[in-house]
């Protein structure tokens, strides 16, 4: 049996976006009536990722949780942000006149770090149901992550349950 569900998250304009989807991902695996199998959530946008994690209690300046700006801080090393041109080769001359003839502007463009990130993290979660349980351990939660700065904008999440 399969079961599909969509829910919609807004992201900040200017922040990585993190998306806390637990509750939003139980509630479909229990809609589901599925009691064995799979939960998979995915992001079909190529700057975002879904992770699991657990919950860090403390929260940082930001406003995010300790873990979760640990994870900002070391891609911002890995993967610095776009703040001016030439720091990827991305976007290029062709891309930039895409994204113009689609009503993009040429800072819309520049998240290059942000689909890195996503490349290298991923754009899904697989966990598996079992008794109608999401096997997350102990403190386990499932987090959205907008990792794209230039704009907020609503972002869709898809959870499909695969089982029995």
């Amino acid at each position: 049996m399969i079961y599909k569900n969509k829910i919609q998250v807004q992201s900040e304009h200017k922040e990585i976006t993190f998306h806390n989807v637990t509750d939003k991902v139980k509630e479909t695996v229990e809609k589901s009536g599925i009691k064995n199998g799979i939960v998979v959530v995915y992001s079909h946008h190529t700057t975002c990722s879904v992770i699991t994690q657990e919950c860090a209690f403390d929260m940082s300046m930001t406003g995010r949780e300790t873990l979760q700006q640990d994870l900002v801080d070391v891609f911002e090393k890995i993967c610095p942000s776009s703040t001016r041109e030439g720091i990827y080769l991305h976007p290029g001359p062709k891309a930039l006149k895409f994204a113009e003839e689609h009503g993009e502007d040429a800072r819309g463009c520049h998240n290059t770090e942000a689909h890195l990130i996503s490349s290298i993290i991923g754009r899904s979660l697989t966990a598996v149901i079992d008794e109608g349980i999401i096997d997350l351990g102990d403190y386990g939660f499932i987090y959205f992550i907008d990792w794209d700065k230039t704009r907020g904008r609503q972002r869709t999440v898809q959870i499909m349950v695969i089982g029995e």
